[in-house]
């Protein structure tokens, strides 16, 4: 009843954008369970092929940048409606027009554009839709919301693999239209004013801190998208049923973990939060790295499972990232140009990880590539610590936003 009194209670604008965040959190999902899959039985892919191409797949994530400062005159949720097209167009090209890996690869770039110029976006209204000083708390009930939609996207998948004899073009058809829904979603939402002078292009050192942690977190973030599923995938040999199935746990652990871990950055800081992620994955990169040397085959699987698992979970700590961009910014419109700006930093090295990844793989095998892993961990707890919010009485005063049912 409580959760019926809030929704009824919300703003118009954030009812489309989390129904929009739900729709469109189904739509990826159905695309993550079945990607690897679909390229190790098309393709049948070798570790290096596979990592090669996060190049073309993460290369519109460096572009971001560039890319929405040609669009300045978009706000983000019209922005939004452009990127959710892109990733359609995407989506279906891949599933009924890859007559050849190469082919396959100018349809990945366009899903990918979409989707890595809606990461910004997603922040950026999420934290518009929050009161002052929750913003940790509204972005962790989106994340919640998404997670709700993996499960149903990732258990559509089993059913429909298991049950109703799917093929992947049944998969990327339904995400392509999910797609289209959220667009129109996004679409319905009343334009927010669009600044002028948008300094996309413009690096402030003031947020050097914020660019740095946003470097390691693409190196990061590369062996967690690549490696991970692709030791179950390629080195387990697990199906699709058991990816989505995976993905599915992930989610629904995800539910109750993403607001907790919102609130966790209202309460205790930024700093404590990204900390913290850091010790746990060298951790979890010794268990995807060594788990296969050193237990049986059951029990290794079990391990990797825990690991994709506590990776997928922490995955969204990217939020305290977009709200200490938001404590420090120096003025309201450079968050956004901020956000986006990290973008296409953070795939310079994501990129880098993922074809330094793939040497690393065929010349000394798939644990050195989480080694790797947990080096760049350690590096991040340690820039981590140097996080502080500095006190700036003549700062900007934040637009507290619409006034929401928390």
């Amino acid at each position: 009843m409580n959760l019926l009194f809030r929704i009824k209670q919300s703003s118009r604008e954030l009812l489309f954008f989390a129904t929009a965040a739900l729709v469109l959190g189904v739509a990826f999902s159905i695309m993550d369970a079945t990607f690897n899959n679909f390229l190790n039985d098309r393709f049948a892919l070798s570790g290096f092929e596979r990592s090669f191409l996060e190049f073309p797949r993460e290369l519109p994530g460096f572009l971001v940048v560039f890319v929405s400062a040609a669009l300045w005159f978009l706000c983000s949720r019209r922005l939004g409606v452009v990127t959710m097209i892109l990733s359609a167009c995407g989506a279906a090209l891949i599933g009924f027009v890859s007559s050849s890996y190469w082919v396959m690869v100018a349809w990945l770039f366009i899903y990918s554009l979409g989707q890595h110029l809606y990461m910004p976006i997603a922040a950026t209204i999420g934290m518009e839709l929050a009161r002052e000083g929750q913003d940790g708390r509204r972005l962790g009930q989106l994340n919640a919301i998404r997670n709700f939609a993996t499960i149903i996207g990732s258990f559509s998948v089993f059913l429909g693999f298991k049950f109703f004899g799917f093929t992947f073009q049944h998969t990327f058809a339904i995400s392509a239209i999910l797609l289209m829904v959220a667009a129109a979603l996004l679409f319905m939402m009343k334009p927010e004013p669009v600044v002028k002078k948008q300094s996309f292009l413009q690096l402030h050192k003031e947020y050097r801190l914020f660019y740095i942690l946003g470097s390691i977190s693409g190196a990061r973030r590369q062996i967690f998208l690549t490696f991970a599923p692709w030791v179950l995938v390629s080195v387990l040999g697990q199906s699709t049923q058991i990816m989505a199935t995976l993905y599915t746990i992930g989610g629904v652990i995800g539910i109750l973990f993403q607001p907790f871990l919102g609130r966790a950055i209202d309460k205790f800081g930024e700093r404590t939060v990204l900390a913290s992620e850091a010790v746990i994955l060298v951790f979890v990169c010794f268990g995807y790295g060594f788990a296969k040397f050193i237990f049986p085959a059951d029990t290794a699987f079990l391990v990797v499972c825990a690991c994709f698992l506590i990776d997928q979970m922490i995955f969204s700590v990217s939020m305290a990232r977009a709200t200490y961009m938001k404590k420090i910014a120096l003025q309201p419109d450079h968050i956004q140009p901020a956000l986006t700006a990290a973008v296409t930093i953070d795939h310079i090295f994501s990129i880098s990880a993922a074809l330094l990844g793939g040497v690393i793989w065929n010349a000394f095998g798939f644990q050195y590539v989480f080694l790797l892993g947990a080096v760049i961990a350690v590096i991040n707890f340690f820039t981590a610590l140097q996080v502080r919010l500095p006190k700036k009485p003549d700062s900007f005063v934040q637009n507290p936003g619409p006034s929401v049912p928390q």
